[in-house]
This record gives C-alpha cells, sequence and structure tokens, in this order.
C-alpha cells in the first residue's frame, strides 16, 4: 500500500501556492428571450482572486504548524505563508515567532531589532514569543554575550519556556571538533554577572527552563533557579549540579516536572534541596540515565505518592522494579533498554493508562503480554522497535493481544520522536 503523507504534512507544499491570485476562466450562460438566439453562452476570462475567510486560513496555518514536522520545516513554511498577502502575514509571522533560536551576536541583534517594543508591529511580535532556545558558547568568537541573553529574555513578555545552553571556553589549539561530551565539560565558564541576573528578574516569569551545562561551572545552575521563582518544570543535562559550599535556604518552586541527563548522579543533598517544596506537586519524572541506588531509593520514597508518569533508561534489577511498584498512583512508565526484569510487570500500577518500552529481537515479551490480558485501566502501549525488533517472535501476538483489548499500540523506531511522544501523550491533573 502506498504511503499517504497526513493531511498537515502535505499542507506545507500545497496551501502557499494555493491561494495565490491565478487566472481563471469563467463561462456563464445568459438566459434566453424571444427576440435572442437560444446561442447566447459567454466564454470569458477574468483574473479571480479564491477567496477563504481569514479565521479559516488561520485555523489550517496552526494546524499544519502544530503538526509533528520538523522546527526547520514549519519555519520555512510559515515565511512562504507570510509572502502570500497581507492578511497572512500577521498570523503567519506569530507563529513563526512563537519558537525563537538564538545561537550568534548577529541572530540576536536581528531578533531585537524585530521585537522592538517602540513599534506596534516590535511589540506584537515580541509578545508572541513563548519559547526561547539561547546558546552562550564562549568559545566562539561570535558567540552571544550574557547582556545580550538577557535582553533577549526581558524583550520577551510573555515567555514561558527558556532553553539555555551552556558551553564553556577552550584553551587556545584545545577546541577540536567532535570532542567527547566528557571533554567538552572541561571547559572553564564564568558564573553570570550581576548585572545579568538582575535584568533577568525584570523579565517575564517563565514556568519552564531547560539548562544543559557543558563547562566546568556546577553552580551557574543555582544562580538560574534563583531568577525564577515562578519555574514548574525543569530539565538539567550535562554537568551534574553542585551546592555551594555556603548553606542555602531550599529552593522554593514547588515543580510538577522534572527531567534529568547529567553524566553521574546528583548528590541526594542537592536534590533534596531542589526538590524539598515538590513532595506535593512532583507529577513527571524523567531520568535518561541509570541514577545511583541511593537517589533512586530517595527520589521515590518522597514522591511516590504524587508521581504520575515515571521513565527510567532501564530497569534491569528487582531493586528498580520494586521501586516501580511503590508508584501506585502512576498513570504512564516508559522504560528505554530492551531488557527488563520481568518483575516489573507483576503487576503494574493499578491505575497505569501508558506502558512505553523498548524491544529487539530478544525481548521477552510474555510479562507484557500477560499485562496487557489483565489490566483495566491501560490504554496504550508504546513500542521503540530496535532494528531487529520487528522480528521478535511474540510481537505479532502483542498486536492480537492490543486489538482484543481495544488497546492502542504504537510502534516507533526514532528513539527522540518516542520520548516526544510519550511526554505529551498524558495531561495530569
Amino acid at each position: 500500500m502506498a504511503h499517504v503523507a497526513p493531511f498537515s504534512s502535505r499542507l506545507y507544499d500545497l496551501l502557499p501556492a494555493l491561494f495565490r491570485p491565478t487566472t481563471t476562466y469563467d463561462v456563464s450562460y445568459t438566459s434566453t428571450t424571444r427576440d435572442q438566439p437560444l446561442d447566447t453562452c459567454a466564454l470569458s476570462t477574468m483574473p479571480v482572486s479564491p477567496h477563504l475567510p481569514l479565521e479559516i486560513v488561520i485555523n489550517i496555518i496552526e494546524e499544519a504548524y502544530h503538526s509533528d514536522a520538523q522546527l526547520g520545516t514549519r519555519a520555512r513554511f510559515l515565511q512562504q505563508c507570510a509572502l502570500v498577502c497581507r492578511d497572512w502575514s500577521f498570523p503567519a509571522q506569530k507563529l513563526l515567532f512563537s519558537n525563537i533560536v538564538l545561537t550568534t551576536r548577529t541572530s540576536c541583534a536581528a531578533f531585537l531589532a524585530a521585537v522592538d517594543r517602540s513599534t506596534p508591529r516590535g511589540r506584537m511580535l515580541g509578545d508572541a514569543v513563548v519559547r526561547l532556545k539561547v546558546v552562550l558558547d564562549h568559545n566562539q568568537p561570535f558567540g552571544l554575550s550574557q547582556e545580550s541573553f538577557a535582553h533577549a529574555v526581558s524583550a520577551c513578555p510573555n515567555l514561558f519556556e527558556l532553553n539555555l545552553a551552556l558551553f564553556g571556553c577552550a584553551s587556545p589549539g584545545k577546541d577540536v571538533v567532535g570532542l567527547p561530551d566528557v571533554l567538552r565539560m572541561r571547559r572553564p565558564a564564568p558564573s553570570f554577572e550581576d548585572a545579568t541576573l538582575d535584568r533577568l528578574r525584570t523579565g517575564p516569569q517563565i514556568r519552564a527552563l531547560q539548562f544543559s551545562n557543558w563547562s566546568e561551572n556546577q553552580h551557574s545552575i543555582i544562580q538560574l533557579l534563583d531568577v525564577w521563582p515562578s519555574l514548574e518544570s525543569l530539565a538539567v543535562s550535562g554537568t551534574p549540579p553542585k551546592l555551594l559550599p555556603t548553606s542555602l535556604a531550599p529552593f522554593p518552586c514547588a515543580l510538577k516536572e522534572f527531567r534529568m541527563n547529567v553524566q553521574t548522579s546528583p548528590s541526594v543533598d542537592f536534590m533534596k534541596w531542589l526538590l524539598h517544596n515538590s513532595a506535593q506537586s512532583l507529577r513527571v519524572l524523567e531520568l535518561e540515565r541509570e541514577p545511583s541506588s541511593e537517589l533512586l531509593d530517595f527520589l521515590v520514597e518522597a514522591h511516590q505518592g504524587t508521581l504520575r508518569s515515571l521513565a527510567l533508561p532501564a530497569c534491569t534489577t528487582h531493586d528498580h522494579a520494586q521501586a516501580v511498584h511503590k508508584c501506585q498512583q502512576l498513570q504512564e512508565l516508559r522504560v528505554e533498554n530492551p531488557w527488563v526484569t520481568p518483575v516489573l510487570y507483576r503487576p503494574l500500577p493499578t491505575d497505569l493508562r501508558h506502558l512505553a518500552l523498548a524491544i529487539d529481537q530478544d525481548t521477552g515479551l510474555q510479562s507484557v503480554l500477560d499485562a496487557v490480558r489483565t489490566s483495566e485501566s491501560l490504554k496504550t502501549v508504546t513500542l521503540q522497535v530496535w532494528d531487529s525488533g520487528e522480528r521478535n517472535p511474540q510481537l505479532p501476538v502483542l498486536k492480537l493481544a492490543c486489538a482484543y483489548r481495544g488497546i492502542d499500540l504504537k510502534i516507533i523506531k526514532d528513539i527522540q520522536l518516542f520520548r516526544s511522544i510519550v511526554r505529551g501523550d498524558v495531561v495530569f491533573p
């Protein structure tokens, strides 16, 4: 069967061209009278501009934009839509500016000029920004400065999510493209200046922060967290964070989501400081690298009663399975390693709606089959299939079992797509 692209994906190619003015032919029939012959049929050519109500056009553009296409594809699509006509320009530009990426001084200067709040258009574009990704690379001669970064953030009053990547500065002659992450993180980076932090405090109170630290500075995350007491979602990757030598009051935010992908597990003391006020609020916990047993035990003991979504890189031991079993309120569980102890599925949490796992050719699925056949709450099973996973002899049986139970089975090969779908699959109260 031929593959048919989703409707929203095909719009990228069809929509901008479809509504450009074209020349069409209008065939009209003139009614006859007693004094006119019957062959008074006129064929005329005239330019006709097809028209749709602007509300419908905006809905179509937004539907295409929010489809599963890559960010670059969506940006090109919106740029084309903005050139169709003036009516399309404003909604297309607002969507185009909703997600901004700044990596150099040039891109930042152009962005600040576009969102100049002294003009109506600048205010409109600045208000449209809800997600901002910034790269502070101290090793690049034309990289963003801390001052430019703070100005960009403060120019977006409705900013919801900030994604910040920090890179240190290598010694002359030591900057080698393709260095492993461990070596990249040995580069020093300065702490944030007081003027930068003060300007950030006067800007928007963001709700979500993603901080990727590829430098030796283990304390920069503490500075950033002090700026935004409004955070509800936090993702930390790269260099493991570390508390300052001086004592600090516990982090004041009540986080709902916490994701971590650091090279080595942070100390339990840091996690106690970070999650002190999240004991009753944390709903989503995602660990992309296997934590230490001490850290996993602390996280589960402190938040087992509130967690609704849990993601682990692996679950190969009885202790890991026991930790999951303590989280009886789970509605979503994701494990990325195809070798999972069967104890994990005996039994599943009683309210589990979504089970996401990886399989290869040799992954034992009997425990998963038993869970599918007996669970009363399971609604979705997502499989991240490795190269040989399609040859797993129990996969056809699992497909039949899910179909028989009315469970939605999703099969995905791309690990990044797997993670993104799982993250957005369940909405928690």
